[in-house]
């Protein structure tokens, strides 16, 4: 079983061959779903001029954003970018490189990167700043626009449960941008909440197969709420 079993003991193990100048693509939406723990060892490790890709990054002090404090972000590949006031300032000073991205198109540049295909054309962006400078055809009357696949030299992902063959599944929401992200890292890292034996999940619930994942870890998360709002009594 040891050649199947992908649980590494640390997160230094989990991280290790990050280095200086690598992309980094980031599962979660917002503050669900984040790879917390993983992020919290790259601010620890001090790998420096990354470009991360990411729906977001974070907010202040928690999720991505705690690795603005060094500025370890070189450049941002994101669709939103509105919960974090450091992200803004070091935007408008020029210290920060942003790409943004449509949602909808994010989420398919990281799914392509997983499935070999290197390009692929849609209609989101046509006609905006977005489509500037890419191959445009029209299809059934209708104009599109060529948008390259993204693929990283890692990817992080938090998950709720795997086994130890790295087969995973989400939790609800947190599934997110967590399954395409998980298929488009040359070295895939996930953290669970548990991670049972081998049998012990059904192969129907698999999100992701452990075909994909390199290392697998189990931690404690804080899963902290961006937005809390309640409605009037």
């Amino acid at each position: 079983m040891s050649g199947f079993d992908k649980v590494v003991g640390s997160y230094e193990e989990a991280m290790a061959g990050l280095e200086d100048g690598m992309t980094v693509i980031a599962g979660g939406f917002g503050l669900c779903g984040i790879p917390e723990n993983l992020i919290a060892e790259i601010k620890r490790k001090g790998t420096k001029e990354l470009t991360i890709v990411s729906n977001n990054c974070g907010v202040d002090g928690f999720g991505l954003g705690v690795l603005l404090e060094d500025r370890q972000v070189k450049k941002m590949i994101s669709s939103y970018v509105g919960e974090n006031a450091l992200f803004e300032k070091q935007l408008l000073a020029g210290e920060l490189e942003v790409e943004l991205t449509p949602q909808g198109t994010l989420a398919e540049k990281m799914r392509a990167g997983g499935a070999g295909i290197p390009a692929f054309y849609t209609a989101t962006g046509y006609g905006t700043l977005v489509g500037e400078g890419k191959d445009v055809r029209e299809f059934d009357g209708r104009k599109y626009i060529l948008e390259e696949s993204i693929k990283g030299d890692f990817a992080i992902v938090k998950g709720w449960k795997a086994d130890r063959f790295g087969n995973v599944i989400y939790r609800h929401t947190a599934q997110n941008f967590n399954p395409m992200a998980a298929t488009a890292g040359k070295i895939t890292v996930v953290e669970v909440e548990e991670i049972v034996e081998p049998g012990e999940l059904d192969p129907t619930q698999i999100h992701t197969p452990g075909i994909y994942v390199d290392r697998l870890i189990q931690g404690n998360f804080e899963k902290r709420i961006e937005q809390r709002t309640v409605r009037q009594a």
